[in-house]
């Protein structure tokens, strides 16, 4: 049993939007596929894995670094100790050879975009979902393959005014959620209160909005909008300054009683252990934004959980950043609070399997093996043009 090839692509998810720090109209990823030796149903099993939208591809790394480092590894120390899988614990060891501590920027997202590839082979070769195999290692033994979801949009757009916000919102209940999120920080603070109160009245009852500001704000400024988000029944303000200015985010919670999410822009179980330690989130109402496909994946994701309940905080209170089905795997296996889902954008890689619904704010994911890529077909089609 061995990784016999692994094949990068950088590849476009373009688009106009523009949330209060970044437009999307160069944005890519990279796409990988990790091909084994392995045969299932008459075909050779491949593991498929993305990174997440607003870090870009990273395939310069990929091709440099962590693919050699892999394909010139001793094929049985990539093996588990049964013999008859790989073990990601070791893939990633191998990756990560040679890299000093410290620095989780674009290496993080390239080794989480590996990492994703290599557990949907694992669990392709154990012929199980991945939430099955993460429940039986990790969990509880039984997976909760129910995960609620909520809906990302709400992005600044030209010539986008209010009645074009309502409908996007509108349309996104319509389809079964009961969360919606905006984009608050590339206004005046005037102007998105407006938009927060022409979303909220067209809410109904048990649907909520919550909003994101995307590192804007300097400290005056993020209090300023708490103060006035004070006035609203929000689900969560998000990302109020950069994510690595945990007094700034203390700050918030001194001042705002309402829910908070961070993290999603924070790469290492050490970065997350910091804004626990000093960024004042309180365990009992915010939540934790934490993406694999940005943090060195799933075997590092598995570190921060632990730190996590070492400091009293529940898997339950994180809710991935992302929108892809390696969040709903691990939601899924592991017992998450949900995941983001961005409805209409990021296609082909946001979503679910066709013929998954939302229905009040849920997904129930289907027992597909691995990841459950087979079951999009427009998302296979693409991922099987790189491993072809």
């Amino acid at each position: 049993m061995k990784i016999v090839d692994i094949r990068e692509s950088t590849r476009p998810i373009r688009s106009d939007i523009r949330n209060a720090y970044i437009d999307f109209s160069k944005m890519t990823l990279s796409l990988v596929a990790v091909v084994t030796d392995v045969v299932r149903d008459g075909r050779p099993v491949i593991g498929y894995g993305f990174n997440s939208n607003g870090r870009y591809g990273q395939g310069g790394l990929i091709r440099e670094r962590f693919l050699p480092r892999l394909l010139e590894a001793d094929p049985a120390s990539l093996i588990d100790e049964t013999g008859q899988n790989l073990d990601p614990h070791k893939i990633w060891n191998r990756m990560m050879i040679n890299e000093k501590p410290g620095g989780h920027g674009e290496r993080s997202v390239a080794v989480g975009t590996l990492d994703m590839a290599v557990w949907d082979a694992v669990a392709k070769i154990a012929g199980k979902p991945l939430y099955q195999l993460l429940a039986e290692r990790y969990g509880t033994g039984t997976p909760n393959p129910r995960v609620f979801v909520y809906a990302a949009g709400g992005y600044y757009y030209p010539g986008k005014g209010l009645d074009g916000l309502c409908a996007e919102m509108s349309s996104y209940l319509e389809r079964g959620y009961s969360v919606v999120k905006m984009k608050i920080g590339g206004a005046t603070l005037a102007e998105d209160c407006a938009r927060i109160e022409a979303v909220l009245k067209i809410l109904g009852p048990g649907q909520q909005l919550a909003v994101d500001a995307n590192g804007r704000f300097d400290t005056d400024t993020a209090v300023a909008y708490a103060r006035a988000l004070s006035d609203y029944p929000l689900f969560w303000y998000e990302e109020a300054g950069d994510p690595l200015d945990y007094a700034l985010q203390a700050r918030l919670a001194e001042v705002y009683e309402g829910s908070m999410a961070t993290g999603e822009n924070l790469f290492s179980m050490q970065d997350a252990r910091n804004l626990i330690r000093y960024g004042g989130m309180r365990p009992d109402r915010d939540w934790l934004q934490f993406d694999c496909a940005l943090s060195y994946g799933l075997v590092e994701y598995l570190r921060t959980l632990d730190m996590l309940r070492e400091n009293g905080w529940s898997p339950a209170r994180c809710i991935p950043h992302g929108g892809h089905q390696m969040s709903l795997a691990i939601a899924a296996g592991l017992g998450l609070g949900g995941n983001e889902s961005y409805p209409d954008l990021f296609q082909p890689y946001g979503g679910f399997p066709d013929g998954v619904k939302v229905r009040d704010g849920y997904v129930d994911l289907p027992p597909l093996p691995g990841i459950g890529f087979e079951g999009k077909a427009d998302l296979i089609a693409e991922m099987r043009t790189l491993a072809s």
